[in-house]
């Protein structure tokens, strides 16, 4: 991996055709440059702006429309439920009654659905395709797995060959998605980035960018992999030091001293200490994804990853899966009695 200059100051980082973009420190007095009025009142900087849409107000795409929001990019929103949305019009977001207005109204248009079914509905049967101004990007962020991007590819080809089809979806949960501070592994055209990076520069700290649509989802699939693995690190160890007759904190303070536990691990022991098992990313999410990577491989390769996807199963049977997926912590612990 080899850092390369780049216009604007901004560090990039190549290896084997991969590109790093890290967001860039504000300059000082940035934020008050920014907020320079005009004489009528209006943003200088906001009306430079691709209006984007973004379709899906769950808790990643609400966190994304609020970092669009605030870094001054004029922003159409649409879900299903429209309750979802009534906090972003009061921040300034303009509210679609339907996808195919949202997306008509956008010269890029964002998909943060549940699965590829939810955004072949969204593109086909609710109009966002046909509704797409010619040479409108579309960025497809939802996790959706290398057949459902094959799909969406498919269709978009066969349908829209006029407009540019991005694949990126993104590594972090709710609060990263509101921070701006989420990861996107995105690929696509080369000649799209210059039109998206606004855009992924508000809703990231950075934009890898791999190669040709389908990229995108193969990384983000060995991303959540890694997660899913992480994550069972911490539910069995935690699971496994009360059933020793030990305190989660004394787990937390003979892991913390050491190299082995990253800062998302650290910051799910303290959640599990405290028995926060609200969702940041639920269970039924990070199970789907588990699925998707069994379902891209050959399954008897990876029994270790199916046999941590039959016991996600068991907890969600248990009427869990709406729970954060640390709360695998909790069944693991009681299972068997004392």
């Amino acid at each position: 991996m080899r850092p390369c200059d780049t216009p604007a100051g901004r560090l990039q980082f190549v290896s084997h055709g991969s590109i790093i973009a890290r967001r860039p420190a504000p300059e000082p007095g940035f934020a008050q440059k920014r907020r320079t009025a005009r004489s009528d009142g209006r943003d200088p900087m906001t009306q430079t702006h691709d209006p984007v849409a973004v379709l899906g107000i769950g808790a990643m795409g609400h966190g994304m429309a609020t970092s669009a929001l605030r870094a001054g990019i004029p922003t159409i929103v649409w879900n299903r439920t429209p309750e979802a949305t009534r906090d972003l019009a009061d921040r300034g977001a303009e509210v679609a009654e339907t996808a195919a207005d949202a997306a008509q109204r956008a010269a890029v248009v964002v998909t943060m659905v549940t699965d590829a079914d939810a955004v072949i509905s969204l593109a086909r049967d609710q109009g966002m395709l046909a509704a797409l101004a010619p040479h409108a990007v579309w960025v497809q962020m939802s996790t959706i797995g290398v057949a459902g991007i094959d799909r969406v590819a498919a269709l978009a080809e066969q349908e829209r060959p006029d407009i540019t089809l991005l694949d990126a979806p993104v590594s972090g949960s709710k609060d990263p998605a509101q921070q701006g501070q989420l990861t996107i592994f995105a690929s696509g055209p080369d000649d799209a980035r210059a039109r998206v990076t606004p855009l992924f520069d508000a809703l990231g700290q950075r934009t890898i960018w791999v190669g040709a649509v389908g990229k995108g989802t193969r990384l983000k699939i060995v991303n959540n992999t890694w997660l899913a693995f992480s994550a069972e690190a911490v539910a069995a160890s935690v699971a496994l030091a009360r059933r020793l007759g030990l305190e989660t904190e004394t787990v937390v303070d003979a892991l913390g001293a050491g190299p082995l536990l990253s800062p998302w691990q650290a910051a799910k022991l303290q959640r599990i200490v405290v028995g926060d098992f609200s969702a940041q990313f639920a269970l039924t999410l990070a199970l789907k994804d588990v699925r998707l990577a069994l379902e891209a491989s050959d399954v008897d390769r990876f029994a270790a990853l199916a046999s941590l996807a039959d016991e996600w199963q068991r907890v969600v049977d248990q009427g869990l899966g709406e729970q954060d997926l640390t709360v695998v912590t909790r069944v693991l612990e009681e299972q068997g009695g004392t």
